[in-house]
């Protein structure tokens, strides 16, 4: 089974846990957001479809085309010939993403045994996620 879904507005990174004065790990309050936007977006879109065998996670992250570049270099972003390198990480992207579908669409994120990642422009920022379930590979 293939599922894929977009996740409006510009991809996220998950924070860094934080940890208070008195020693309580927590997640900061926009990884919490984001990672729950996640889940309703796939809920929404999807349903209540989990994943059961290994899977094949691509997650491509699109950033809006900044409106202050030249129409020179807009064209080449849109384009691809221009890619962009700024943050957050691919990885922290992934991980946002991964772990809010974490008992939604598979049991757990150790189901996922391949993972392809890329940052790319367009018009208007989104996620694209797309999880193919493995056939024969259980």
């Amino acid at each position: 089974m293939i599922v894929t879904f977009l996740i409006e507005g510009e991809p996220q990174g998950k924070g860094r846990h934080r940890t208070t004065k008195a020693g309580i790990n927590y997640t900061p309050g926009k990884t919490a957001m984001y990672e729950n936007w996640v889940k309703s977006v796939y809920i929404n879109r999807v349903g209540e479809k989990l994943l059961y065998g290994p899977i094949r996670a691509t997650i491509e992250a699109y950033y809006t085309i900044p409106k202050s570049k030249s129409k020179r270099v807009r064209e080449r972003m849109f384009r691809q010939l221009e890619r962009p390198t700024k943050k957050p990480d691919v990885d922290n992207i992934a991980k946002a993403i991964l772990d809010s579908l974490n008992g939604i669409a598979y049991r757990d994120d150790s189901q996922i045994v391949e993972l392809n990642m890329k940052k790319l422009y367009a018009d208007m920022g989104f996620v694209k996620v797309t999880l193919e379930e493995l056939e024969g590979e259980e």
